[in-house]
């Protein structure tokens, strides 16, 4: 669950150029990159940034005087409206997941270095049990626009729904200006509307999953066409360290206080907004493959495609209305 991490998902974007009234706009945000190609007579590029700056300014736990951050602190419990909504949406993932996906953990992926704070130290299992004793977004609430925490010491961390949101908000801009036709990346989430310049449904490359901690490397395992939903993938093939009883993966369970030890190696969740994508395909990785399919299936509208290995390779497993994909192995 971390707000810099680079999932597998990656933009076909020969299938989209500059010509006509479609444009690019690229860039780097939130310690990872965003490309968004939108069709509208005017450029929107400050618009676009302008969003990605309220969204930091209100949920990064990287940046120290940011609300989220400054809640953390206890420096104040008076929310805004980014975070009533993120904060509603993750306690529904929380019940859907059955506790599964939980920002609370926060104190728990700090632990494993894999958050805003790291202390270097190999966690033990006295300050595991210290850490679990802080979370539960179940025992949190709000007051009408005040944060009520269980704990001083309890601490959110909505990276791995944030990045999702951000793509929504960026989209509901884009709307509000006219633009019909766009699709919205950060970091690997996406927000897909209307047509391509080819008048198509986007085109997105599902990553295989390959292991490497030090570079983003793009293997397509499949690519599928949507519109009008959100997507995300979530694996920990990218981000993991090395401790003294092997690797850690950086998806926490939410009943150990561990790294999350499941048969998955990727989840691509569609849904019908990115951030509810994105904070489903998260909940997939800390569930048993079958207990995410399961999830997902009781979910209307929503679809995803988890990836295991088997002797011979991937092995793809899909919910029945997740689309076809093409280059399945």
């Amino acid at each position: 669950m971390s707000f810099a991490s680079v999932l597998g998902i990656a933009l076909f974007f020969s299938s989209c150029d500059t010509g006509g009234d479609y444009r690019k706009c690229e860039g780097v945000v939130w310690a990872t990159t965003y490309h968004i190609t939108y069709r509208s007579p005017r450029m929107l590029d400050d618009s676009i940034i302008s969003v990605m700056q309220q969204v930091e300014n209100s949920l990064s736990p990287f940046a120290g005087n940011s609300l989220v951050s400054r809640i953390n602190m206890n420096q104040t419990d008076l929310t805004d409206s980014l975070f009533r909504r993120i904060f509603i949406a993750a306690g529904e993932v929380n019940r859907l997941s059955e506790g599964a996906f939980d920002p609370t953990v926060a104190p728990l992926v700090n632990l494993w270095g894999f958050g805003y704070r790291d202390s270097g130290l190999e966690p033990t299992q006295e300050s595991i049990d210290s850490a679990l004793s802080l979370t539960g977004i179940g025992r949190c609430r709000l007051d009408g626009d005040r944060i009520v925490k269980p704990s001083p010491m309890t601490e959110f961390d909505f990276s791995a729904i944030t990045k999702g949101y951000g793509c929504d908000l960026i989209g509901d801009m884009l709307r509000r200006n006219g633009c019909e036709d766009f699709i919205v990346e950060i970091g690997g989430e996406v927000t897909v509307s209307g047509v391509n310049h080819h008048g198509e449904p986007w085109r997105i490359m599902i990553d295989a999953p390959v292991e490497n901690d030090t570079a983003v490397v793009h293997k397509r395992m499949a690519v599928i066409s949507v519109t009008d939903c959100g997507v995300a993938t979530s694996g920990n093939y990218r981000n993991y360290r090395s401790t003294s009883q092997g690797k850690a993966w950086h998806t926490i369970s939410t009943v150990t206080g561990r790294p999350a030890e499941t048969g998955t190696l990727s989840a691509t969740v569609i849904a019908p907004d990115a951030m509810m994508a994105d904070a489903l395909a998260t909940s997939c990785m800390a569930m048993p493959t079958e207990a995410a399919l399961e999830m997902i299936g009781g979910i209307s509208g929503v679809e995803a495609l988890l990836v295991t290995i088997g002797p011979e390779g991937y092995i793809m497993h899909r919910t029945a209305g997740f689309p076809s994909v093409d280059g399945q192995r």
